[in-house]
């Protein structure tokens, strides 16, 4: 039997575009995720050659009857509650992002023939970056300064793995981003977590397909025992508040975003947990990027298609309202307070430390 790759999160956004990397790949693979509506309409549309488990990672048993009953050869442990929907509860954040990784890492440390464990992490780990007082790239060597729940979260969990004794590699993913219509984050909640972060804060995007690739490759590549930055190629070192308004103009309304706050220069902290990154190795060991910046804003205008053109006559009234619903409406002050606007909107941003008492 050929060997399998487990993929937990298997449903999610990025999970979904592994899977058919992996299955399009000729990998016997094996999707894990919660058992929810929205999921077995994914389950349903799954490469023919793909398989499906139903399991909720924050359950030791289940862990144990997941990663038994299918035997893999390597994990790809995507499974995540991520920014900013982790600022509204950072304890199931814990239990999904620390707790569920510990149970996994136990079970597979226990396997017969242990798997290869494919981690994926965030450049959130390197902490707040104020772009007037760092010099980019950011590279693995870097330490990590993590700074709010997510970034504290990721971090530990990183800890976890790197210590686990597993053949283990470590996957810092940059901004992720789809071309897929229905999977662009312009939800109430994703509008005004994007409307908080500093305009002139440095981001490093990336395909979702590209980080799919860069996930298949490495658990079979030379990389063990390595911390790799997944990131596009140098078109998608991008501003923050670039982004929002290039994914608007392609989809046919321009301006619809109103333009955000710059970060404050002479602050370390009121910036967001983003910075462009070192990604050389990474592709030099997994060769993944296809995918540049500009072929994904073609790629959406093209599937926009007619879209387009009533667009242009929703924007101004699309800009009126994301104005109001904005992170800054009615504030004081000129630049963005990033950590400040979580709070109000979203949730609290603080990392709860091991051993903090908190």
């Amino acid at each position: 039997m050929a060997e399998t790759v487990l993929v937990t999160g298997g449903f999610g956004l990025v999970g979904t575009a592994t899977v058919r990397r992996l299955a399009a790949d000729g990998r016997r693979v094996v999707a894990a995720d919660l058992d929810t509506p929205a999921n077995r309409e994914a389950a349903a549309k799954l490469p023919k050659d793909a398989e499906y488990r139903w399991a909720d990672l924050t359950d030791p048993q289940q862990v144990q009857r997941l990663i038994t009953d299918t035997d893999p050869a390597a994990i790809i442990h995507l499974a995540a509650i991520i920014a900013p929907f982790l600022y509204r509860n950072r304890a199931l954040g814990r239990r999904v992002n620390v707790d569920a990784t510990a149970s996994l890492l136990r079970v597979a440390q226990a396997q017969p023939n242990p798997p290869r464990f494919v981690h994926a992490s965030s450049t959130a780990v390197f902490g707040a970056r104020n772009p007037h007082r760092t010099t980019p790239p950011v590279t693995a060597a870097d330490p990590m300064r993590p700074c709010d729940a997510y970034s504290g979260q990721k971090a530990e969990a990183e800890e976890l793995v790197r210590s686990s004794g597993l053949d283990w590699v470590v996957l810092r993913f940059g901004g992720v981003l789809s071309t897929e219509l229905g999977a662009l984050p312009f939800t109430a909640d994703a509008l005004y977590f994007e409307s908080a972060l500093p305009t002139d804060g440095r981001l490093h995007t990336v395909d979702v397909r590209d980080v799919a690739t860069a996930c298949a490759a490495a658990t079979t590549a030379d990389v063990v025992g390595e911390i790799l930055l997944i990131a596009g190629d140098d078109s998608h070192r991008v501003r923050q508040g670039d982004v929002g308004p290039a994914l608007a103009a392609a989809l046919g309304v321009p301006g619809a975003l109103p333009p955000g706050r710059p970060g404050n220069p002479d602050s370390d902290t009121d910036w967001f947990i983003t910075d462009w990154m070192d990604t050389t190795r990474a592709q030099e060991a997994l060769r993944y990027q296809h995918y540049s910046w500009p072929d994904m804003l073609a790629e959406l205008r093209d599937k926009a298609g007619w879209l387009r053109y009533p667009g242009r006559l929703v924007a101004p009234i699309a800009r009126a309202v994301m104005k109001r619903r904005g992170a800054y409406w009615k504030q004081p002050g000129t630049y963005a307070d990033p950590w400040g606007a979580i709070r109000r909107g979203l949730g609290d941003p603080t990392w709860d430390r091991p051993g903090s008492g908190a």
